[in-house]
């Protein structure tokens, strides 16, 4: 066979990322407050956006029932956007074919009927504990010096109270004996709430019960083998501070009422409440509203009358081209905002039909869900289901959720469907509360009363479940329980 050069034409297709497409992708696995930022730029960036009101007149929220049908809107899938271009076009100037006044709900109308959580909405109030403890500073050291080191051993300390820092290393940075630092952590310690500055827990209530004038040997004794109590040997706990059955619940009692984390009592300074993308409210008839929370987020649109003020302005091709390239990004920018909300409308409406159970009864009616079966259901690619769900938070009557938080795995259930493993834990939850104080279930005992309900659970898997719900072993509650009954 001879050896020559040779020409041949080749047909291969491949997908090709366009920088508009990848920032589709980009928007719509941004969270709450990346979207308002990437707002915010854009509207510093672009002199053609502006924030603006759109009417909102006939606007409904999605409506879901078993019996409805929904009807899909033009997506992200898994190729990309919807088949319509996104190119800039002659209706752009329309005021009557805005592409930003698509519908999304009207957030603040759809959950008139009831308040958001508290707990996931409440944002930190009040002085930092840093903020705090340098407010007295000043006040309590000798001089200069001293409260120069105090504030760097005040920087030192975490949220919860406790000092984290390093004496030596402390002392090298500043450049001072060991002793004034050491000093300084006294000055910090000395400091309210009182137990801040500690090292170890130890320490903390020793402060604590120093400040009561509480600090006598047999409470020091106790202080210093707190890991006895955790384990609950009672019996020796009282020979080793040598006190009658009186005097040690007296001397329990007081060490419950000591703070562990006295740092806690103020606020972290840079935690963000939690708002939610998507408000689920009960509708009619067993019915569900699903709607955006357009609060969150500014509306955008384009100032059509700016843009043919500057249009007729341009006297040269590159201002009317750069004119031009700004009034395309505007429109498509706003164009991808309707199809991200679209899409996440579509995947919450689809995860609250398959949940029903949990919106209806709770938890423990929470079934088996996974990104494929969404993605199958709503016809896009589970990657676009993994970025919707991501940082995206769903309020409800319930309370409010991580979009992901309504995918779990499943087990085996008597009923053929399978349980949620969420469902599990809520159960063993049940189990453990119920128990009686002279019948601590172990984990055997709970795999067969889980069994007698309909779930076919191995007792490595209890143990799993129980332990990611914080339940501790039977050993560990008998403990507990021996523990409050001494009180």
């Amino acid at each position: 066979m001879a050896l020559g050069p040779r020409l041949e034409i080749r047909q291969t297709q491949s997908l090709v990322m366009t920088p508009q497409l990848q920032q589709a992708i980009k928007l719509l696995a941004l969270s709450n407050l990346e979207l308002e930022a990437h707002i915010g730029e854009a509207l510093e960036a672009n002199p053609l956006l502006e924030i603006g009101e759109v009417g909102r007149d006939g606007e409904e929220a999605i409506a879901l029932s078993d019996a409805a049908e929904r009807e899909a809107a033009p997506l992200l899938d898994s190729t990309g956007v919807e088949e319509t271009p996104l190119d800039v076009e002659r209706s752009a100037l329309d005021p009557e074919a805005a592409p930003g006044d698509a519908d999304w709900g009207r957030a603040s109308e759809s959950f008139s009927g009831g308040e958001l959580p508290d707990l996931e909405n409440r944002g930190g109030e009040g002085p930092t504990l840093a903020e705090h403890l340098l407010a007295q500073v000043g006040a309590q050291a000798g001089d200069a010096r001293e409260a120069l080191v105090a504030a760097r051993v005040v920087g030192e300390i975490d949220d919860t109270g406790y000092f984290i820092g390093d004496i030596a290393t402390l002392a090298a940075e500043l450049g001072v004996p060991r002793a004034e630092v050491e000093r300084g952590l006294a000055l910090v310690q000395s400091l309210d709430p009182t137990g801040v500055g500690a090292r170890t827990l130890a320490e903390c209530v020793a402060l604590q019960a120093k400040e009561i004038d509480r600090y006598d040997p047999c409470m020091a004794r106790l202080i210093d083998n707190l890991d006895l109590l955790a384990k609950g040997e009672i019996a020796r706990l009282k020979r080793l501070c040598d006190v009658d059955d009186d005097d040690f619940a007296d001397m329990l009692a007081e060490l419950r009422s000591f703070d562990p984390k006295p740092g806690l009592r103020f606020g972290g300074g840079g935690e963000a409440a939690v708002v939610p993308d998507v408000l689920v409210t009960p509708g009619t008839d067993g019915a569900w509203a699903i709607s955006l929370n357009e609060d969150s987020l500014p509306r955008l649109v384009v100032n059509r009358s700016y843009y043919l003020e500057l249009k007729d302005g341009c006297t040269d091709k590159k201002s009317a081209a750069w004119l031009g390239e700004q009034l395309a990004e505007a429109n498509w920018l706003i164009r991808a905002l309707d199809q991200r909300a679209k899409t996440i409308l579509k995947v919450a409406a689809e995860i609250v039909r398959r949940q029903a159970g949990f919106f209806r009864e709770g938890v423990s009616a929470m079934r088996p869900l996974v990104l494929r079966e969404i993605a199958e259901a709503i016809d896009m690619h589970e990657s676009t289901v993994s970025r919707v769900t991501s940082n995206k938070f769903l309020a409800c009557p319930r309370g409010t959720f991580e979009m992901k938080y309504f995918f779990s795995s499943g087990v085996a259930a008597a009923d053929g469907e399978g349980a949620s493993s969420e469902a599990v834990k809520a159960r063993i939850r049940a189990l453990v509360e119920a128990e009686d104080a002279r019948n601590i279930l172990s984990d055997e005992a709970l795999v067969a009363l889980l069994k007698a309900e309909g779930f076919e659970l191995a007792r490595r898997t209890v143990a799993k479940y129980r332990e990611a719900a914080g339940i501790g072993s039977s050993a560990q509650r008998r403990r507990a329980r021996k523990l409050a009954a001494a009180l």
